[in-house]
């Protein structure tokens, strides 16, 4: 199982850190050890002293597939969650200083929590028309909406196909909206898809 995740896929997230809007879907991976689910704890780890929530939309695969055109893309997925990609800030800063690869700031273990997932059925909307949003301790701190992507989930799955085969299982992370920002040991992190409750991760 591979947990693909898509950085800058929100024009106002991307504005958040001066990144340039790309032109083209940006990806990287995380491994299956990264994998938080069932409401567990988050651990907070002791290389780094700022790490980040980013909440997110989660698609998970549902066949094989290589080469997907993105007309057909929406056979490859029936279900949804949400998720946070956690980030060592510090790390990540580090890393691009130096021009290196910033896989220790992203795919550390624990560090992709993933709520359980809901057919698109039962939420009675597409893909592309989805809200969701993130509670810090009590306190709104995300809001996104899927129809702001820059990159569709269609899109991002035809794009990614073209370099890897995907998996039945596979986890895509569809990027994160503005509003990204610290926790801290004792905080609980709660996410809502369309007021639906489905994810609570306490930070210890």
């Amino acid at each position: 199982m591979k947990i693909i995740c898509v950085a800058k896929n929100y024009a106002a997230h991307a504005a958040e850190f001066d990144a340039v809007v790309p032109a083209e879907p940006i990806f990287f991976l995380k491994p299956d050890s990264a994998l938080l689910i069932a409401n567990q704890p988050f651990f907070y780890p002791d290389f780094s002293t700022n790490v980040h929530y980013e909440l997110e939309l989660v698609v998970r695969v549902n066949r094989l597939g290589k080469c997907i055109q993105p007309r057909f893309a929406h056979k490859y997925y029936s279900e949804v969650a949400l998720g946070i990609d956690f980030t060592a800030r510090d790390l990540q800063a580090e890393a691009k200083r130096g021009g290196n690869p910033w896989t220790v700031a992203k795919g550390f273990d624990g560090s992709a929590a993933v709520s359980a997932f809901v057919p698109l059925e039962k939420l009675g909307k597409p893909v592309n028309q989805l809200k969701f949003r993130l509670l810090q301790n009590g306190a709104q701190v995300q809001t996104g909406d899927t129809s702001q992507m820059l990159f569709s989930v269609d899109e991002l799955i035809a794009e990614i196909s073209k370099y890897m085969t995907l998996r039945t299982g596979d986890h895509l992370f569809t990027g994160t909206p503005a509003g990204v920002g610290p926790v801290h040991i004792g905080d609980t992190l709660e996410g809502f898809l369309e007021d639906m409750p489905l994810l609570k991760c306490r930070i210890k």
